[in-house]
């Protein structure tokens, strides 16, 4: 393996033909890739009849840093690899400072050991001398980021394409809703959704995400979104009235940042200077043909500065729902709210 970013998909791939790094450093803010990546060297570097003798894990808020380092150093007993995981790196006293320490084995390290180092919420310093060490030896530095609400789109996709089963776009733009960026719950629904179908699906639908999550395909913000960007009013009506119904599950708060999120985009599509789809969708940060549709709508229904007072109208009633100014009920006030951005002139 040569000294370079990989992809996720890559470095589970290699894993999976026991093509291992001496070194790997995991760092970054989402801890899914990070913890499957850990996961997948637990399973195939050290058989498990040789783990008690060959395989030791620190965990950063009571490790030792020589410790580490002078058991990363010692040869596997009857075995060809010894692995030594260091968890929540990042927990460490003085954390950074520490790590460095280990560069010296990182620039060198042991041709029978598997050393991982675990670093959650951030990203070490490319100028420090743990990184440093690492792009002069063959260490696998990953780096996973926090996947934004935007971006959700394209890991539903690839973890159902490695599921073995396809998703709709606005099956997918749905889940992300109800669940948010939280990778491991957001996998763990779609796991239940194959589960449900006794593996007889091919393909994720509204609805079945609605039969066997709970969530309702017809009554959600990104309908109340697309009920608005065609100025439906009757259809965003009846959407506010069943989010009345069922509040626990359909917070305001949760629907001004969806809206606010919408007509920010807007915005943004209609001071483009370029219309094309690729160009709106990079300006705005779109993943999905199916959320494009309703920015387009969107554009042709109000005029750039009605789309600027709309926002404007979602921080007034954003202010107004939690109480103040105003003692009208939430819902009622997003009725009041809706009225006006269609009626604006």
């Amino acid at each position: 393996m040569a000294n370079k970013d990989y992809s996720f998909t890559t470095i589970l791939s290699e894993i999976s033909r026991r093509n291992y790094a001496p070194v790997y450093i995991l760092m970054g803010e989402e801890p899914y890739y990070l913890d499957k990546i850990v996961e997948a060297l637990e399973r195939s570097v050290v058989a498990k009849e040789e783990k008690d003798f060959n395989q030791s894990t620190f965990y950063g808020a009571e490790a030792d840093i020589e410790i580490v380092e002078a058991t990363a150093r010692q040869y596997p007993m009857m075995s060809e690899k010894r692995l030594v995981i260091l968890k929540e790196a990042q927990s460490m006293s003085n954390a950074k400072n520490a790590l460095d320490r280990l560069a010296s084995f990182v620039e060198k390290p042991s041709p029978t050991t598997v050393l991982v180092i675990v670093y959650k919420g951030d990203n070490l310093n490319a100028t420090s001398k743990l990184i440093k060490a690492a792009q002069k030896s063959e260490t696998i530095i990953f780096r996973s980021p926090l996947i934004r609400d935007y971006q959700l789109n394209v890991p539903i996709k690839e973890y159902c394409t490695s599921k073995r089963i396809s998703i709709d776009d606005k099956a997918s733009a749905l889940l992300a809703e109800f669940v948010g960026n939280n990778l491991g719950k957001l996998f763990s629904e779609i796991d239940k959704l194959i589960v449900a179908t006794g593996g007889n699906e091919k393909r994720i639908t509204c609805e079945l995400i609605e039969e066997n999550i709970g969530i309702s395909k017809d009554f959600n913000n990104f309908e109340l979104t697309s009920a608005l960007a065609e100025k439906n009013y009757a259809k965003a009506i009846r959407i506010v009235d069943y989010f009345k119904r069922n509040h626990t599950k359909n917070p305001t708060a949760v629907t001004t940042g969806v809206l606010l999120n919408f007509f920010t985009k807007v915005v943004l599509a209609h001071f483009a200077k370029d219309q094309s789809d690729k160009t709106l969708m990079e300006v705005c940060e779109i993943r999905n043909s199916y959320a494009l549709k309703d920015i387009r709508k969107a554009q042709v229904g109000f005029t750039p500065h009605q789309s600027i007072k709309i926002i404007s109208l979602l921080r007034d009633f954003d202010t107004a729902s939690k109480g103040i100014g105003s003692m009208q009920n939430e819902y009622s006030l997003l009725k009041e709210m809706i009225f006006k951005m269609l009626t604006l002139r």
